[in-house]
């Protein structure tokens, strides 16, 4: 990507409100999954304190229960289309509600740029298609009950104790280790490859729909640019 579209992303991505900064390397980046505390379950006790994959880094292999309750193969599927992928905490949670009905009224205009839309959350798959429902979506939910693929991207941390029983019904029972996923927005190509990424802390700040927009409109067009 070239240099002057890595500042602008990142001016416009602190300009929101974003309180991790935009990081990009130029340089080639092997896969590191040193992220994912599923073994040793050392989560952070503060949002602030996660440690999430960087732009320029690949995603992990990700097999995951879509809301009809059947795996989804996340990398076989970005490997046919790239894709717009939202962590998000849960159908329970307003800001979220928001955002996914702000992500469904430009759903269209990504698919027409070339892109996938595929989202992620703490939700089981009945909760799911709740969401689904309330907010008519037409694009893809996914359940991290366990947080298994929220931990491996380096997003959750210690849910405070006045959400236990929240998460507890909103997971089926699922989230054992009570944590929350911190809310993000990865570009990702079909390589699996992060070319941009908005990741806040303060649950309550989301990327506008109009500069994920303007984002994935740059990228795509700075990708047509390196092909001729």
């Amino acid at each position: 990507m070239k240099t002057y579209i890595i500042k602008t992303f990142a001016c416009l991505a602190i300009s929101s409100g974003v309180m991790l900064p935009v990081k990009q390397s130029t340089a080639a980046v092997s896969p590191r999954f040193f992220n994912d505390t599923t073994a040793v379950k050392n989560y952070p006790a503060s949002p602030n304190d996660i440690s999430p994959l960087l732009t320029g880094e690949h995603i992990p292999a990700v097999k995951i229960p879509a809301a009809d309750g059947q795996l989804f193969d996340l990398n076989a599927h970005i490997a046919q289309k790239p894709a717009i992928l939202i962590f998000y905490r849960g159908g329970w949670c307003p800001f979220c509600n928001r955002e996914l009905a702000g992500i469904q009224s430009v759903q269209q205009e990504l698919v027409n740029l070339g892109y996938q839309v595929i989202a992620i959350s703490t939700d089981s798959p009945e909760n799911l298609n709740k969401s689904i429902g309330k907010h008519h979506l037409s694009y893809t939910l996914l359940s991290d009950a366990d947080l298994n693929i929220t931990k491996q991207f380096g997003l959750a941390f210690k849910a405070p104790k006045e959400y236990e029983q929240i998460i507890a019904a909103g997971s089926s029972g699922k989230n054992a280790d009570k944590l929350l996923p911190v809310p993000s927005v990865f570009i990702l190509d079909k390589k699996g490859t992060i070319r941009y990424e908005y990741i806040n802390p303060d649950f309550t700040q989301r990327i506008s729909s109009g500069l994920l927009k303007s984002v994935a409109k740059a990228i795509n067009d700075d990708d047509a640019g390196n092909i001729k």
